[in-house]
């Protein structure tokens, strides 16, 4: 398992300046990243991330909302292997035939992927725990109908809020679940609340140790009340700690 950092932590920086940014997260000691809606970066990332020795195994681009050849030709020009889809509105939930509609999107996004040896995902927010279809969350439905080749990134700071132990929804996912976003703050749902991994109310160690195939740990904050770096510092330095 490795800890990469989802590039929307740092986006104004990263818009601001790309390849500073990019250096600067790879001198933090981060060995990966997790672009978001590369397409129109993808060269200019390319070369920051080759510059700085980073590797981009996942990323997040709206599969199920734009060119999906696009999508995947600008994951290889990066190395990503595996595409995640970041956001299906939270209108779309509500009912089981909406989440099987869903399901069945990403399934053909899936089939398109192979092509150019790419894999598929899907990334929460709290909505989707939040939705109920017969006892059970709309993610866990979700899963139900997915072909066996897609995978679920869970962000388990959002599975929490939505009312979920993240721990035991990691568990009943099971395989499926092959990346995880990281983060943590107070379980509201005010970006701005969340701080430094292993400064909230997130058991951390324990989410980590739900998912045995775990691939790739996310770190993610949405947003900050301060300097980001800070915070993107301080969530490496706990991580590579370990566990005490």
């Amino acid at each position: 398992m490795i800890y990469s950092l989802q590039l929307y932590t740092v986006r104004g920086p990263l818009e601001a300046d790309l390849p500073r940014t990019i250096k600067r997260v790879a001198q933090i000691g981060y060995t990966a990243v997790e672009p978001y809606n590369f397409v129109a970066t993808a060269d200019d990332l390319a070369v920051a991330l080759t510059a700085n020795n980073l590797t981009a195994p996942s990323g997040h681009a709206p599969l199920l909302r734009a060119d999906q050849d696009q999508i995947f030709a600008a994951a290889q020009k990066l190395g990503i292997t595996t595409v995640i889809d970041p956001h299906v509105d939270s209108g779309r939930w509500n009912t089981e035939k909406d989440i099987v509609a869903t399901a069945q999107a990403l399934n053909a996004a899936a089939a398109k992927g192979a092509s150019y040896g790419i894999r598929v995902g899907y990334h929460n927010h709290e909505f989707e725990l939040e939705s109920r279809i017969n006892g059970r969350s709309g993610l866990e439905v979700l899963a139900d109908h997915l072909e066996p080749s897609v995978v679920l990134e869970v962000d388990t700071y959002w599975a929490a809020v939505g009312g979920e132990d993240p721990v035991k929804l990691l568990g009943r996912l099971g395989d499926r679940v092959k990346l995880i976003h990281i983060k943590d703050g107070p379980l509201t749902k005010e970006d701005k609340d969340q701080v430094a991994v292993g400064h909230g109310s997130v058991p951390i160690w324990d989410v980590i140790a739900a998912v045995p195939g775990l691939e790739v740990g996310v770190v993610e904050l949405d947003d900050f009340n301060g300097d980001i770096f800070d915070a993107v510092t301080e969530s490496f330095n706990y991580l590579k700690a370990g566990r005490t």
